[in-house]
């Protein structure tokens, strides 16, 4: 297959994707899991892992990085750019036009009876994708330890960096103890150091540009960090309304694709169409950058045994967290007998139908939440 061929298929995967993509990170990655090592046999579950483990360590949005790591492995770095784009730009599209119906008509479109449905069907995607990778990545006695105490911590909501970094590190440590002579004293892990301060004394889109791109280069975890980083750099100097701010995280989880096209949003309110281009462009630019410079070197760091215990570690722990976060979306949105009829539905098809494609198990549990919600 040419490589005109293999970038045709990133593109449509992705925009499917990114059109499909509701439920937030871990169903995203699901749905790739799903997609590129199930279905289409891109890449094995292993290197799947690899991959996840490697985004987590890394700023920016992880589903969306995810997709970038893929079209690199796929397509080198044309591939890359494709299957990041076509990944993001369906919700930023979706969010730029939201973001024109706010602002003309100073309030959002009902769409809850359909995520009533969505989200118990969410669940069942993340759990039939993160099932083999949890056998894969629970290879021995002590990584299932890891795994299991990551699991609780994360539960507890300690800091999902700390964890990996930690569980890594043990990891490390104990290999360390049980092989002196044979540890490679050479490795450093590579860190990001936050950058300075940015101050906005103007709302132009330079000053968008700067500190979209900053908050994209330091910022870990979910849209609930995003919107502890955008209510501290513009509600707090009045560059914009907490309401506002809450308005555009919630469109950025109601729509598809990845949260951080809540930016979007939050730049056409202050700068009209150019506003929002260039604040997507700045907090996505990071993610770019970073998988283009890390994705060549996980095969080569998988091959040194100090990284490879490392990596599996953080890989175990990775997976730790999805469940976490399926505990707590099922804990919040599997409430009453229709959402746990909608969520047992979806999890027979997702484990006995593997080879269904995620958007209609997306479309279903909005139609049958639709539905049951009219009783």
């Amino acid at each position: 297959m040419n490589e005109k061929q293999r970038l045709k298929e990133l593109a449509q995967l992705f925009l499917k994707l990114g059109i499909i993509g509701f439920g937030g990170p871990a169903a995203h990655i699901a749905m790739m899991q799903n997609e590129v090592v199930v279905k289409r046999k891109w890449l094995d579950e292993q290197h799947f892992l690899d991959l996840l483990g490697a985004t987590h360590l890394i700023p920016g949005p992880n589903s969306t990085e995810m997709a970038i790591h893929i079209g690199h492995e796929r397509a080198g770095v044309k591939g890359l750019i494709v299957s990041g784009l076509c990944f993001i730009l369906p919700a930023v599209f979706i969010t730029g036009f939201f973001a024109w119906l706010y602002k003309a008509y100073g309030q959002l479109p009902e769409i809850q009876p359909f995520l009533y449905g969505i989200k118990p069907a969410i669940i069942a995607i993340i759990l039939g994708a993160i099932f083999p990778l949890a056998k894969k990545s629970f290879k021995t006695i002590p990584l299932g330890i890891i795994g299991a105490v990551v699991l609780v911590l994360s539960l507890l909501h300690f800091n999902e960096i700390a964890l990996l970094f930690g569980a890594g590190f043990l990891s490390l440590f104990w290999f360390s103890i049980q092989n002196k002579n044979s540890v490679q004293r050479n490795w450093i892990p590579l860190g990001i150091l936050p950058a300075s301060q940015t101050t906005l004394t103007a709302v132009s889109n330079w000053n968008l540009f700067l500190i979209f791109l900053k908050i994209g280069a330091i910022l870990y975890g979910s849209g609930y960090v995003l919107f502890a980083f955008l209510d501290a750099e513009l509600v707090a100097k009045g560059l914009l309304s907490r309401i506002e701010l809450i308005d555009a995280i919630a469109v950025g989880q109601f729509t598809p694709g990845p949260v951080f096209s809540s930016v979007t949003f939050v730049g056409y309110q202050m700068n009209g169409f150019s506003g929002a281009a260039v604040s997507t462009l700045a907090i996505f630019l990071p993610s770019f950058v970073f998988v283009a410079l890390l994705n060549p070197l996980v095969k080569k760091l998988r091959n040194s045994k100090a990284f490879s215990v490392f990596l599996d570690a953080v890989n175990v722990s990775s997976v730790a967290i999805i469940i976490s976060i399926c505990i707590q979306i099922g804990a919040e949105t599997i409430t009453d007998w229709r959402t746990i009829l909608i969520a047992i539905v979806s999890m027979i098809v997702a484990f006995y139908y593997r080879k269904i494609n995620s958007a209609f198990l997306v479309l279903g549990g909005a139609f049958l939440g639709y539905i049951l919600g009219l009783f």
